[in-house]
């Protein structure tokens, strides 16, 4: 999809409010919740589609605060993820660095504890750095609860305050019951509660407590991720799926076998109740007097192509895994504007950093989106284009561009799978404008030969700057 002329119209008043931000956005002193530099809440929902925000276009969701948060904020409508698997992508999203220099180009892996992290970097400048919910980047062998549960401190990434969540949320907890464990260890259960209710509840009770410093919160809700417990089935709170009986069916579905005819009514229910969650976290805020001086940025690990394009739900290049909703309000992002260009979760850390006045190590390779939010001449400059590691599945790369997706493969997998490979062939290849629900691909076609070699080349370059050996990437001979 080529960018809209649209693209971040800016006025004045908005680059005047990114300025504000880049300095510290200074507050009213002496309300609750209010200090020199603004409060963070990063809100994470596990396997949530782009396109099942309403604003980005889906007639059957529910989602009026989100969409709220998008039109009074900045919505990023063609964020993507650089790694689409839980794990390494929630690595990228708290470093600013690819998952194979993060140490997580895998699950169930801990972060380098030699880089520098957003909630690290944050409590250096004065923040607390508070975490409720799912976690998921610790190993498993260090962990309570069946390896599932209880993360040690040097696994929390530096979220050294509120500790409130499990390692592996999907094994701890079901719908209506389960447990968390605090930074002690000591057990938090829930019964009776729906999950994402149970979570909303923890962290509206931090944020009605007096807050001595800027804070830092990470909410990381399971929802709408399959119960993996469950037959991998996908599960609404009770009532909310029979809203959706008759849904709306993405377009990139509709061709292929899957499950998306019987999981669709419970992810959209999953997402209304997300949604109404995120109500109640942004009107605590306002009861709080916290809202305006807290940037509250929605996001999501990965996506979900409902098991159309390999055996299970993510871990391909294909817009149905790698696009996530960002949409972000708040200091410096009150901007009333959607962009269409390719921004990737990488980018958060830096972004959320400099939003705060904090100092962005030199190391991240990630960039700050706030310069191409008020300046012209940075939004021209853009990179517009995002590497994407695949793992797990198979071990391959991509590159999004807005008119591209074009992925590499190692065709020879070693057992046990590995980060990276010397040798990867043409895999498969859309074009955005023509087909932007990816039912053909073009990868091996002659017609399409310069522009392969082109993506090639430019896939190559991303891989060497993500600290990489250059590979080498065989034409298709075949149509994949």
């Amino acid at each position: 999809m080529k960018p809209s002329r649209r693209d971040f119209l800016f006025s004045s008043a908005a680059a005047a409010i990114g300025a504000a931000a880049a300095q510290g956005a200074s507050a009213q002193p002496g309300r609750a919740g209010q200090h020199s530099q603004p409060n963070i809440i990063i809100y994470i929902a596990d396997q949530v589609r782009a396109d099942f925000i309403g604003v980005n276009g889906n007639s059957t969701t529910k989602t009026p605060n989100l969409d709220a948060v998008a039109r009074r904020g900045t919505n990023f409508a063609t964020a993507v993820t650089n790694q689409p698997v839980c794990s390494p992508s929630r690595s990228v999203l708290l470093t600013g660095r690819y998952a194979t220099e993060t140490g997580v180009w895998s699950n169930a892996k801990p972060i380098n504890p030699e880089l520098p992290t957003l909630p690290g970097e944050l409590r250096k400048a004065g923040y607390t750095a508070n975490m409720i919910g799912k976690w998921h980047l610790a190993p498993k062998e260090e962990a309570k609860g069946g390896g599932n549960g209880f993360v040690k401190p040097e696994f929390r990434a530096g979220f050294l305050d509120l500790w409130e969540g499990a390692n592996e949320f999907e094994w701890t907890t079901h719908p209506y019951e389960g447990t968390i464990w605090d930074a002690q260890g000591k057990e938090i259960k829930f019964s009776g509660e729906n999950r994402i209710e149970f979570i909303t509840d923890r962290a509206v009770r931090f944020l009605e407590q007096k807050q001595e410093k800027p804070f830092l919160l990470y909410i990381s809700q399971l929802e709408p991720h399959q119960q993996n417990d469950a037959q991998n089935h996908m599960i609404a709170p009770k009532g909310y799926a029979d809203h959706f009986r008759s849904p709306y069916v993405p377009q990139d579905l509709r061709p292929f076998p899957g499950n998306w005819q019987t999981e669709l009514p419970d992810y959209y229910g999953c997402i209304e109740a997300i949604d109404q969650s995120v109500g109640r976290v942004l009107k605590t805020l306002e009861q709080q007097g916290m809202l305006d001086n807290t940037i509250f940025l929605f996001t999501s690990d990965h996506g979900c192509h409902f098991m159309t394009r390999n055996q299970e739900y993510k871990r391909s290049p294909h817009n149905a895994s790698i696009r996530i909703p960002m949409v972000v309000q708040g200091p410096g992002f009150n901007t009333g504007q959607r962009t269409e260009k390719v921004v990737g979760n990488i980018n958060v850390m830096p972004t959320l950093l400099e939003a705060a006045g904090v100092p962005v190590p030199a190391s991240v390779k990630g960039k700050s989106v706030l310069p191409m939010l008020s300046d012209a001449k940075a939004r021209e400059e853009w990179h517009n284009a995002e590497l994407i590691q695949i793992s797990e599945s198979m071990t391959a790369r991509a590159i999004r561009t807005p008119e591209w997706v074009y992925c590499a493969v190692d065709r020879e997998p070693k057992s046990p799978p590995r980060p990276g490979s010397a040798v990867y062939e043409e895999y498969q290849m859309y074009d955005q404008g023509a087909d932007p629900y990816e039912l053909t691909n073009l990868a091996g076609r002659k017609e399409y030969r310069a522009k392969a070699d082109e993506l090639a080349a430019q896939l190559k370059k991303m891989i060497v700057a993500a600290g990489e050996p250059e590979p080498q990437i065989k034409p298709a001979t075949l149509y994949p």
